[in-house]
């Protein structure tokens, strides 16, 4: 291990320790089942807002965007542009409506839970099909955060890459299993706040460490002109696949189960302008660092080290190369606070589907709160240890592992939700449909890259075509949807 400021390490591993400490208030408060996967539907607006956000943004908002902007310029912030779009839309058509229908309809725990309560799904096909994709995407999606917190540690501590995967896993599984729902909630409002002060913080240093704003562009535009364009240096295609990201919000289980989560509906509103206002300084301050980070290692080339051969490392190299140590410590913290926020909801939900949705319903419908937490605790760790299994390869990018999963996700199930509180006419038939087009339309354009097209954005249009399909072909829908 290289030699670390005693000041870096320290706060470093007090970030570490706190949220530990928050798993075990959190395990103390957990009494049952739906404390542990759901918080007991008692989360509040301001922290529903910010966990909702930290969930969203995860390792890519300061490892994955910031490395792709750094790669190809001003252009790479469409993903930026669709995710801010779509994250709006999502919280203004899809969250009232599905904190209200997910509790009318059996007070619904978990996503697969509400589609089968929603389309009286006796036999339990769709939960099982619903619960079996949240399965593959999400240990996928876990396996990215894995890898964002190895790629922390190994480029923090020096560690080798097979020590850092468990290093960076070990400290998100542990307050996670411990704490469940509480913890994640707790802790991700904490790592929301310390993610927007080190993307306040850090864009102005890098802004003063190129020599002050307009002299950083044109230092960066001296480097490639088409650094500054938002359309030069990409096609119509590849800006029609970034701002497609959007889409997959409608489908992303561990944003849309804080919906669920709410005190209330009268909680939505305000969650979010919060919401928004928090996500928007954070993706902004992203693009900011990386685009002038172009401009820094242009001046100090000598400095560039790992950025040169991984530039989703980028954001961590200039912030140890421009703060002191203490800052420094803060800023790591808040980059592994972006990778745990995230992987520990979705720990939480493919644990909640497996306790919830597969063995609760299917093998053990009689069996105790204590046994279901514990069981769900367990699930926990089996899903940790197999997405640190598919993380093992050292050149595993982060961008790519998640850019897959979202689209799983968001073609798989946005469609969905989205009309499963809409339209009356739609039926189990037609979720099914939509469940089973949405995957397979994303599992086969992902082998093929046909068109050079993000796969979420066919996988969403076919998905829907498939509801409306199969739902007039099938007979009416037993259930009413009123505004």
């Amino acid at each position: 291990m290289q030699n670390i400021p005693t000041a870096t390490f320290v706060t470093f591993f007090i970030y570490i320790a706190g949220m530990i400490f928050i798993g075990w208030l959190g395990y103390r408060a957990t009494s049952n089942l739906s404390d542990y996967i759901l918080g007991g539907r008692k989360i509040g607006s301001v922290v529903t807002a910010l966990s909702a956000g930290a969930s969203d943004m995860s390792g890519w908002i300061l490892m994955a965007l910031p490395g792709a902007v750094y790669v190809s310029g001003i252009s790479a912030a469409w993903i930026a542009i669709g995710c801010f779009v779509g994250a709006l839309l999502n919280w203004q058509f899809l969250a009232k409506r599905l904190r209200y229908y997910s509790e009318k309809y059996g007070n619904s725990l978990t996503i697969p839970e509400y589609l089968s309560n929603r389309f009286n799904d006796k036999n339990n096909i769709l939960r099982l099909i619903s619960g079996t994709a949240i399965l593959i995407f999400f240990t996928l999606y876990c396996a990215s955060g894995v890898i964002a917190g190895a790629r922390l540690f190994e480029s923090t501590f020096n560690m080798p890459y097979e020590i850092a995967i468990w290093a960076g896993a070990i400290a998100t599984v542990l307050y996670v299993f411990l704490g469940g729902f509480l913890a994640i909630s707790w802790t991700d409002t904490i790592q929301a706040s310390i993610m927007l002060l080190a993307l306040l913080i850090t864009p102005i240093a890098m802004i003063y460490a190129t020599g002050g704003f307009y002299e950083g562009i044109d230092i960066v535009a001296n480097q490639n002109p088409n650094n500054l364009s938002f359309i030069k240096s990409v096609a119509t295609v590849q800006i029609i696949s970034f701002v497609g990201w959007g889409l997959g919000y409608f489908g992303q289980p561990h944003i849309i189960i804080r919906f669920m989560a709410a005190e209330s509906v009268n909680t939505i509103p305000k969650a979010k302008y919060i919401s928004m206002a928090w996500m928007g300084f954070c993706l902004l301050g992203s693009v900011t660092v990386a685009f002038f980070a172009i401009g820094f290692f242009a001046l100090n080339p000598e400095l560039k080290g790992a950025v040169t051969t991984n530039p989703e490392r980028v954001f961590i190299e200039v912030s140890k190369i421009i703060f002191n140590p203490w800052v420094t410590g803060f800023i790591l913290a808040a980059i592994l606070a972006a990778i745990m926020s995230t992987l520990s909801c979705q720990l939480l939900i493919c644990s909640s589907t497996l306790t919830e949705d597969i063995y609760k319903t299917f093998f053990r419908k009689d069996a105790t709160q204590r046994e279901l937490v514990w069981f769900s605790r367990l699930m926990v760790l089996a899903v940790s240890l197999i997405a640190i299994y598919i993380a093992r390869d050292p050149n595993s990018g982060v961008l790519n592992v998640v850019s897959y999963a979202w689209a799983g996700f968001g073609a798989a199930f946005g469609p969905v939700m989205l009309l499963s509180v809409y339209w009356d006419r739609m039926t189990k038939n037609g979720a099914l449909a939509g469940v089973f087009v949405g995957t397979a339309t994303v599992l086969i354009w992902n082998h093929h890259h046909w068109f050079d097209l993000y796969e979420l954005v066919p996988g969403f249009i076919l998905s829907s075509l498939a509801i409306v399909v199969f739902s007039l072909c099938d007979k009416s829908a037993s259930r009413t949807i009123t505004s």
